[in-house]
């Protein structure tokens, strides 16, 4: 089959897929605006015509966006079009907008869609932290138009995939029933516990499993994944465990939710929160991080804390169960679909500093359930998420089955 990929920086969710069945003997192409350039993807390239208009209605904006990068699509396809090229099949990150109008060039080719999440205005994320939640009528309204694109794909997508049933959870019928549910997976042989792992951070850091370490990741701190709450829980493990040492990757950035005040991050913030409360020397920032180093600082962990909202999974929460951590996690809908408490890991009230310090502590003070909690860990990604035995090949045959 000719396939033809659409993602606005690709490869993105497709990085594992794309070159597979190109391995398989399809013809395998990508449009993107910008992105990397793989081994036998062939890349087309979109300019948006235009930026988002100033002073627009604060709901429509996003929309807007959506809209504009689906015209730059839209004007690059009639070109391929032109041209001679005529896809089999379609595969999309709709999240952008980009697919709108790409059935009006290719109306017979089948379209799949990556579906992330369908918004709600209650029971979900928005309404979900106290602290950042104020209550509003028309936050329902805000949320119909921020749906609008994937409504809109609704009703001209053939399918759908999703990487977690919670997740599909989250969309409506007709269109749940067309979703399948499929993880990228993880490379379990990469991402191994590792004994004799060492890593020099600098000349006055270098850690091995045999040190105390407490680690958190995100791509960037900020309170959808739980840095305030984290940051809260560290004065009482700092106090009960006095050799212990935290490391935390993240930038400085937002990835989602509300920005923080202007002028200053959400790591600054909580810092400063709790700066007093604790010995800033054993607190170490690491910023965004090189693979090999995120991977060594996993392998490394004596405690590895994950939180987030109840909202889209993290790649680190799987690689970290693969490396075989002891995780204190979340007790929230995308946490429990892959940790259940006391099996694979450790599940805390997200808004509870008291209760992420109290199982951190318990954890350190316990090797022998440490070790248990990342075997079965590792054990339940081996079974499931493991990309080339399980995730890639059910992939592969999503598209092969659903569009032949």
């Amino acid at each position: 089959m000719k396939i033809l990929f659409i993602h606005q920086n690709f490869p993105g969710q497709f990085r594992y897929l794309a070159p597979a069945l190109a391995e398989r003997g399809h013809e395998v192409s990508a449009l993107a605006m910008g992105g990397e350039v793989m081994e036998g993807v062939a890349q087309f390239l979109y300019r948006p015509t235009q930026n988002s208009t100033p002073g627009v209605h604060p709901w429509v904006v996003d929309f807007e966006t959506k809209v504009i990068r689906a015209e730059g699509i839209l004007l690059k396809a009639l070109e391929m079009k032109s041209q001679g090229y005529y896809p089999d099949a379609i595969v999309a990150h709709h999240g952008w907008g980009e697919s709108l109008f790409i059935k009006e060039v290719w109306p017979n080719a089948p379209l799949g869609i990556y579906c992330e999440f369908f918004y709600h205005a209650h029971g979900f994320d928005l309404d979900f932290d106290p602290e950042f939640y104020l209550p509003n009528e028309v936050s329902g309204a805000a949320m119909a138009i921020k749906n609008i694109n994937n409504r809109l794909h609704f009703d001209f997508a053939n399918a759908g995939i999703v990487p977690t049933h919670w997740q599909k959870s989250t969309f409506p019928e007709p269109f749940r029933s067309r979703i399948s549910v499929v993880h990228e997976g993880v490379d379990t042989q990469l991402c191994q516990p590792k004994l004799d792992v060492a890593l020099h951070l600098n000349e006055d850091v270098r850690l091995t499993r045999e040190d105390e370490v407490i680690t958190f990741v995100n791509r960037n701190l900020e309170p959808y994944r739980g840095y305030h709450v984290f940051m809260r829980s560290l004065p009482e493990i700092l106090k009960e465990r006095p050799q212990a040492q935290v490391f935390i990757i993240g930038g400085d950035g937002v990835s989602y939710g509300h920005a923080p005040p202007e002028g200053r991050t959400w790591k600054e913030i909580y810092l400063q929160e709790v700066s007093d409360k604790i010995d800033l020397s054993r607190v170490h920032f690491l910023g965004q991080v090189a693979y090999p180093i995120y991977l060594a600082l996993l392998q490394i962990s004596t405690v590895h804390v994950y939180l987030t909202y109840p909202f889209v999974l993290s790649w680190s929460c799987i690689e970290a169960m693969s490396v075989g951590c002891a995780i204190v996690g979340s007790d929230t809908p995308p946490v429990r679909e892959v940790i259940t408490h006391n099996e694979t890991g450790r599940l805390v009230n997200f808004l509870s500093p008291s209760e992420i310090s109290s199982q951190v502590i318990d954890l350190i003070e316990n090797p022998s359930e440490r070790q248990r909690l990342g075997f079965n860990a590792r054990q339940y990604v081996l079974e499931r998420y493991d990309r080339n035995s399980v995730c890639l090949p059910q992939q592969i045959e999503w598209v092969e089955k659903i569009f032949i």
